[in-house]
Parts: C-alpha cells; sequence; structure tokens
C-alpha cells in the first residue's frame, strides 16, 4: 500500500455547477493541500470535480478506470491504473485507500461503501482505515443499520464537510 492515499466515492452523474460537485472540488483541494493524494474512479461527476481540486492545489490523483467502460478518463488524473471488471476496480480503490470517503451517489457510490463497510466491520480493514461519509446523504442507511447492529454503525463516521473530512483523516492515518 502507497503512502498517505485517500479513495474518494461519489456519483459521476452530477453536473460541475451541483453542489456535491463544489464539495467534491473543495474536499480534493483540502486532501492535496493537507498533503495526501487521492484514488477515485478517474471520470466525472464529483470524480472529476475531486480531481480537479485536488491538482489545482499540487495533489496528485490516481484514476481508476475500468477498460469496459467507453467514457475516457478525466484530465486531472496523474496515474491511470485500467482495470478489466467493475470488482477489480473496487477492489484496486480499496486497496490503494488508507482512508475512504464517500459523498452522496447512487447504486455505485453505494456498492463502494457498502463494500468497505463491509470489510472494516469484519476486520478485513484495519481500524486505522477510517471511512468518512460527507454530509448527510448516507445518514438514514447508517441509522437504519444501527437499529439491526450498532457495531456495524460505529464503523462509519458521519461529517458535515471536506474540511471535517480531512482533519478526521489527518488524525486517524495521517502522513509518515
Amino acid at each position: 500500500m502507497e503512502e498517505g492515499i485517500v479513495s474518494v466515492f461519489g456519483t459521476g452523474r452530477a453536473g460541475a455547477a451541483e453542489p456535491i460537485c463544489k464539495l467534491a472540488y473543495e474536499l480534493g483541494k483540502s486532501l492535496a493541500q493537507a498533503g495526501f493524494a487521492i484514488a477515485n474512479g478517474g471520470y466525472g461527476g464529483t470524480m472529476l470535480a475531486a480531481a480537479k481540486g485536488a491538482r489545482e492545489a499540487g495533489g496528485q490523483v490516481i484514476g481508476v478506470t475500468c477498460s469496459a467502460f467507453k467514457s475516457k478518463p478525466n484530465p486531472y488524473i496523474t496515474r491511470q491504473v485500467v482495470t478489466k471488471s467493475l470488482d477489480e476496480r473496487l477492489n484496486t480503490l480499496i486497496d490503494l485507500g488508507q482512508g475512504y470517503v464517500v459523498l452522496a451517489g447512487g447504486t455505485g457510490t453505494l456498492l463502494e461503501l457498502a463494500k468497505v463497510w463491509e470489510l472494516k466491520n469484519k476486520g478485513f480493514l484495519t481500524a486505522d482505515r477510517p471511512i468518512i461519509l460527507v454530509g448527510d446523504f448516507w445518514r438514514p442507511l447508517v441509522e437504519l443499520i444501527a437499529r439491526d447492529d450498532p457495531d456495524a454503525a460505529r464503523q462509519v463516521k458521519i461529517v458535515k464537510d471536506a474540511q471535517q473530512a480531512v482533519q478526521l483523516l489527518a488524525e486517524d492515518i495521517g502522513l509518515r
């Protein structure tokens, strides 16, 4: 595992003017300013916004793309990792990350959240690899899970903004 990489998950469907993309941009910028590299899916929406924020702040961006997709990677990635399947893509993003930040999204983002959450819940991801949910989008899901499994719900942290996410990452994983 490389040092200081945070995997960022979120929707690929949002436009640049949408609030979620503005949040993703701020997150990428703040992560880079704190010395973290980011890894994400490498395409549009929040992936592009976070990559742009990180690059404009002088950070590194690993775009983990999938050869099965017709889309072109966004222009802000500094290193592309091409995978053959969605499973390989997600596994690569999980392996690269020392921490995970999850923004609002659809079924793809839900899959990413569910996999890292279950891996952490079952002890396959160490305690020092935080899962941070930004905003209230996922709160109803966390509360639903907490009713059945309170320990699982404690495996994720919900914060209000990009700055809080970066602060938690710095505290939990820092940079060596």
